[in-house]
């Protein structure tokens, strides 16, 4: 097997001025990474290997970022890279389980040739954990229940898996690579990476932020779209759900991407539909299949394959068969074990299911524990339910069920506020048997790994998901009731382009300022409303007790805004004095609906905005401070309603459980759902700067 080093030196014989990793505003030509590469790895070498611990990687793309991968791998000492969507219990669960001396925070090329690279580690006060031997990377993953487990791997593995892959797609691919998928994921790390290096190609490894992926879970393919033609990019690689999200902007944009030349598709199954449609935009798609275990990569479709849908054959380093059940199983190389669990190299089954056709190509067809059995006794596998409806582009994301019931039903994730979900529903369902087609469904917010939903690789937590959105069963509190029943139009309003890019802060100064006025508008009645309501509910002494503890803490909220904006830089008289715009149709309407006989309704206006201001703040806020580099200052409204709300949330789920009027409890449903389409409208009147300037 070819070393990592060995192929990079070769290629700096060939071409030495050639770029081998770039940057944002940095590169390495293979000359250079050749020079630097034994400096560096003896220098960690002397620094951290004689402990023979591992070293965490909390690492953005960049030139300095790979070079510290990079040489890790050939000084020796194990890493344990953390994707970004790791919770801080995740990452420190991670950090303890490895037995960590240290966290690398960043990496810089300093010019000095006695001290090129520097790495700030902080150190990590953990015990060491046994591990097996040979092991150079541990890959955490959040698989299926929310406490990652460490997949011990050793060097010649991941690199044999890397060269298998060079040798299936070819060295004519070896162009420009551009990783989209988060740092810390272990496909992009052997098949993005370690693969363009021994084959040659450039590493264009840019920062996140500059490429749309701030936050990996809301990408902005627009943006994604623009780096790719400005860099000449010719290959990536993506999980299904970035290239639902490049074609659709893609066929939104009318832009086309000529110069690449391989999309190399993997993590979770990828729909017919989904594939034709990235085939009619000129996408060279190839899917694949793998597991952490086997080092990311098994198998990858081959670019003459006639019969499409496939996940391709084996690279050649794993054989794979199908056993009597129909479960996947994996021979040859594989993982080492798990932190302080060696295990024996013995056939992996992998708890997928799938069969091989005539010839040998691999074709997945869903997860073996997910089986659904009917009450009718039929067999059904979720994903293919799932991949029929996520054929449809008003779908985003969606999570079949009906275990041991007659229907199946679905969770759906609409792709923009006004998806005809009935529609698309209905168009899936006319591709399925009749035991197969969706009965009931409803619409819910985004799965993410923030929430718990969702997996790094983009699959769905089946078990998380069941248990959030249980069936609502009578006699339950009324608060859950409110939550359930109002599900679909918190959803569409959670799917708000503007509300997105706030809680991911890419947003401009301008934009804050804006959002600011429009909330200054409608918070300034925020204490008139609740004495109005209060006014009409003096027969109510619990609602009446609740309102005045409101009134009190509420008072004067709307100064605090109008301090906010001269923080950050805008002229808060002329917010004042502005036009409230859409604001004014939710002061309106929760006026008139107080006014109208059911003043108790004003508590549907009550669960939207506190709800959505617990997310403002403890999202929101600190992403976009940390884009704008504004001062605390200008956020004393957002992130003083965070904890505040988060207290009012739990006071308000247990009034709300004390009410027992069946018709205030209507009307307040009616209100919060009418006050997630107005309140959604508020952020709608906001046009983004970047909007504005890409009109």
């Amino acid at each position: 097997m070819i070393r990592l080093a060995d192929s990079i030196r070769e290629h700096a014989d060939r071409s030495p001025e050639a770029i081998a990793i770039e940057g944002a505003a940095e590169s390495l030509s293979w000359r250079e990474l050749a020079e630097l590469l034994p400096e560096i790895a003896g220098r960690l070498a002397a620094d951290h290997g004689g402990a023979a611990r591992p070293l965490a990687l909390q690492l953005d793309h960049g030139v300095a970022e790979c070079l510290a991968e990079v040489a890790l791998t050939e000084a020796g000492i194990p890493s344990v890279p953390l994707p970004p969507f790791f919770t801080e219990a995740q990452r420190a669960h991670a950090i303890a389980a490895a037995g960590c001396s240290g966290l690398v925070v960043s990496a810089s090329l300093t010019g000095d040739a006695r001290d090129p690279l520097r790495l700030v580690v902080q150190p990590q006060d953990v015990d060491r954990a046994p591990l097996p031997q040979g092991t150079r990377k541990i890959s955490f993953t959040s698989g299926s229940t929310g406490q990652p487990k460490g997949v011990c791997l050793s060097a010649e593995h991941l690199l044999g898996v890397a060269e298998a892959v060079v040798r299936t797609v070819g060295n004519e691919h070896a162009g420009r690579h551009l990783p989209l998928l988060p740092p810390g994921i272990l496909l992009e790390n052997v098949a993005g990476l370690y693969a363009t290096l021994i084959a040659g190609g450039t590493y264009v490894a840019l920062p996140q932020a500059e490429i749309g992926f701030a936050n990996p879970f809301r990408p902005d393919f627009l943006r994604a779209i623009a780096a790719i033609e400005a860099n000449a990019i010719s290959s990536l690689i993506l999980v299904p759900e970035y290239l639902a999200r490049l074609v659709a902007a893609m066929e939104a944009s009318g832009t086309r991407l000529p110069n690449l030349t391989l999309v190399a598709v993997g993590g979770a199954r990828l729909s017919c539909e989904l594939l034709k449609r990235a085939l009619a935009l000129g996408l060279p798609v190839r899917q694949g299949y793998g597991l952490t275990e086997c080092g990311s990569v098994v198998t990858l479709e081959t670019a003459d394959e006639g019969l499409r849908g496939s996940v391709g054959q084996s690279l050649g380093v794993n054989r794979i068969e199908i056993a009597a059940d129909g479960e996947i199983v994996i021979h040859g190389p594989a993982y080492l074990g798990t932190v302080g669990a060696p295990r024996e190299q013995e056939p992996l089954r992998t708890g997928d299911i799938g069969r091989l056709d005539e010839a040998g190509r691999l074709w997945v067809d869903g997860r073996k524990s997910n089986l659904i059995i009917t009450s009718f006794g039929r067999n059904v596998s979720p994903e293919w339910v799932e991949a029929a409806l996520l054929d449809q582009p008003a779908i985003l994301q969606a999570m079949v069920r009906g275990d041991g019931e007659a229907t199946l039903a679905a969770l759906i994730v609409p792709s923009f506020p006004e998806a005809d979900i009935a529609a698309a529903v209905a168009s899936a369902n006319s591709t399925l048997p009749p035991y197969a087609q969706i009965d009931g469904w409803q619409v819910v917010p985004p799965f993410t790994p923030a929430n718990g939903m969702l997996t790094g690789n983009g699959r769905v937590r089946r078990e998380a998901i069941a248990a959030a959105y249980s069936e609502l069963m009578p006699g339950r509190p009324f608060f859950e009731r409110l939550v359930a029943e109002t599900r679909e139009a918190q959803a569409r309003f959670a799917s708000i382009p503007q509300l997105q890019a706030g809680l991911t802060g890419r947003i401009s100064r301008a934009d804050y300022i804006a959002y600011l006025t429009q909330a200054y508008h409608h918070v300034r009645h925020t204490v008139p409303l609740m004495k109005e309501a209060r006014s009409r509910l003096a027969d109510r002494p619990e609602l009446v007790a609740a309102l005045d503890e409101y009134i009190e803490e509420e008072r004067g909220h709307e100064a605090w805004i109008l301090d906010d904006i001269d923080a950050a830089g805008g002229d808060s008289r002329a917010a004042a004095a502005s036009a409230p715009a859409a604001a004014a149709a939710m002061v309106d309407h929760a006026y008139a609906t107080i006014r109208s006989g059911r003043p108790a309704a004003f508590f549907g206006m009550v669960y939207v905005l506190e709800g959505t201001s617990i997310a403002l703040a403890t999202t929101g806020a600190s992403a976009v401070r940390a884009s704008l580099g504004l001062p605390a200052e200008a956020f004393r409204y957002l992130t003083s309603h965070g904890a505040l709300d988060q207290q009012h949330m739990r006071f308000f789920e247990r009034l709300m459980n004390r009410l027992d009027d069946a018709a205030d409890q209507d009307a307040i449903i009616t209100m919060a759902r009418d006050m997630f389409v107005l309140f959604g409208g508020v952020f709608r009147s906001i046009e983004l700067e970047g909007a504005r300037e890409a009109a």
